[in-house]
């Protein structure tokens, strides 16, 4: 029997979801969700013919689903979240789980207490690439250093998209999660102290809103990282792309010569691409000249952004018929998003925060 899926959000994401769902034995969609028009556009190029909804709470009462994948401005996700295991389904939420920690906690506490499956958005624990990233991180020693950013030169429809989102959440909150977890997945340490700076380039935004930020954390076993994300027509499209991680034993570092060319700093596509690895040894001689030549491994067999959201209704459909445990993988959800969100708390207050 097909998990009945309910498609919310059809943006770039809720887009490509929706492609796995149609790709993917075992899902069928039952409805598409959207306010505007995207949701017909969307109903098009999936070939037509699945029922189509303005109002999330008709959507959930009347296409009969058992799984809602929530692909939406993050303002709506803890409301939309809780109402679909109040209603008995999985959920399928896009980073980050909710504009609050607190808030973030009710979802979780939510999906235990429906004893349904939440998934979040991670896609880079999909992606085989960052998984060999993370592995080789490993072997570097500690402490570590990591370096990354995501940087977006935006203009035309994207930076309606971006001012939206900077509605409730600035972009070291919204992106950095993502690059947050991979942190700590490297370190596997414990988080103790967080701050952030960040400035405010346009009268565009909310009050109180600022479009460009980094963020400095602290783990207890001495290693360090920092996360820089600004989003804006004003963005600089030169080293919009560093992803890469320092140990006593040498480092590893994402090139993407291609994805991080100076035209691809709003191609979503490019965000996830990797294409080589340089694994760099910090072995001398005597007379301090490395012993080793550094090693590239390719990567160009990588899935692209599409591909990446098949792997994770894949994994979500799996967590499903299979009764997987999905604990850690909601405690990890929490724990990115209170460092994140203890950095925006730094740059309001102008303080370092300690984690508890």
């Amino acid at each position: 029997m097909s998990i009945r899926v309910l498609v919310v959000g059809c943006g770039n994401m809720g887009k490509s979801h929706a492609k796995a769902y149609k790709n993917i034995d075992g899902f069928e969609i039952c409805g598409i969700v959207s306010r505007g028009d995207s949701k017909s556009a969307l109903n098009d190029e999936l070939g037509g013919g699945y029922d189509l909804y303005s109002d999330y709470d008709e959507a959930l009462a009347n296409s009969n689903a058992n799984a809602v994948c929530i692909s939406t401005y993050p303002d709506t996700h803890e409301e939309f979240a809780i109402k679909a295991f109040e209603a008995g389904c999985h959920v399928f939420l896009e980073k980050p789980v909710a504009p609050t920690v607190d808030g973030c906690e009710r979802v979780v506490a939510a999906a235990r207490k429906a004893g349904k499956k939440l998934v979040v958005g991670y896609i880079l624990r999909h992606h085989p690439s960052w998984v060999e990233f993370i592995k080789l991180a490993k072997t570097m020693g500690k402490p570590l250093v990591m370096r990354m950013n995501l940087n977006q030169q935006s203009n035309g429809r994207m930076w309606d998209v971006h001012k939206n989102l900077m509605n409730s959440m600035s972009p070291i909150v919204d992106c950095g999660v993502h690059y947050v977890d991979v942190m700590c997945q490297m370190t596997e340490a414990k988080p103790i102290r967080v701050s952030g700076i960040g400035a405010r380039l346009s009268d565009e935004l909310v009050p109180g809103m600022y479009n460009y930020g980094q963020l400095q954390v602290t783990f207890d076993d001495g290693s360090v990282g920092w996360y820089e994300a600004g989003w804006g027509p004003m963005a600089s499209t030169k080293a919009f792309f560093v992803k890469d991680v320092w140990g006593p034993k040498g480092s590893v570092t994402i090139t993407a010569q291609n994805a991080s060319g100076e035209d691809q700093s709003d191609n979503v596509d490019a965000h996830t691409k990797t294409e080589m690895l340089r694994v760099h040894s910090s072995e001398i001689d005597s007379d301090n000249n490395f012993v080793n030549e550094d090693k590239w491994l390719s990567t160009e067999d990588e899935p692209d952004h599409d591909g990446l959201c098949q792997r994770e209704q894949e994994f979500f459909l799996n967590a499903i018929v299979n009764d997987v445990d999905l604990t850690a993988h909601n405690d990890d959800a929490i724990n990115s998003l209170k460092i994140v969100l203890a950095a925006d708390e730094s740059f309001k207050t102008g303080k370092t925060i300690e984690l508890n």
